[in-house]
């Protein structure tokens, strides 16, 4: 549902853009980082009804719980009021992300604008090592992204994808830093 309303959306608003650059807008609006943050604006975190454990191990404010929740709201939405009331919660929550997505679609996937950048510079696919640390409830990721076997980011996150896309950010400006400077 949610995916559908922000796809339709940005095709009839601007059926110029290339599908690839479409699915990059999608994705960069339909993840859970984004839909934890739209959740938090609105305050779900206190009113969610969690068990003891996950309470106490700071459930209501973890990414994927609160995206969860967020997507709960929308089904209901959807359930009760029918496909338009969904359609325009989902618009209201998000229309600001989806232009600024339109505006800049690889802006939030650092991992596939480090991919493209090393390509082009004949570095060959970046390789990301992770490793996790802490107890279960309150793990934390820290990632190193190699290009051409050279680390070139390290990046921190509450989940491995959080961490690769951390140091994939630093390894873009690395880059980007290089490219400036001719050596590329």
């Amino acid at each position: 549902m949610l995916g559908l309303v922000v796809a339709e959306h940005t095709y009839r608003s601007r059926p110029d853009l290339a599908e690839g650059v479409l699915a990059k807008v999608r994705a960069a609006v339909v993840n859970a980082r984004v839909l934890a943050e739209v959740a938090g604006e609105l305050g779900i975190g206190p009113h969610l009804r969690l068990g003891r454990g996950e309470d106490l191990s700071g459930g209501r404010e973890k990414d994927s719980i609160l995206s969860d929740a967020l997507e709960a709201v929308i089904g209901a939405v959807y359930l009760d009021g029918g496909f338009e009331e969904a359609r325009r919660l989902v618009l209201d929550l998000l229309g600001t992300r989806i232009e600024a997505a339109v505006a800049q679609p690889d802006e939030a996937d650092h991992k596939s604008r480090l991919q493209e950048a090393s390509v082009r510079l004949g570095r060959g696919v970046p390789r990301y090592e992770v490793r996790g640390r802490g107890p279960d409830h309150d793990r934390r990721y820290l990632a190193t992204v190699y290009v051409a076997d050279q680390p070139l980011g390290t990046g921190e996150g509450r989940s491995k994808k959080d961490a690769e896309q951390a140091s994939a950010e630093v390894a873009c400006r690395a880059l980007g830093d290089e490219r400036g400077g001719g050596d590329a």
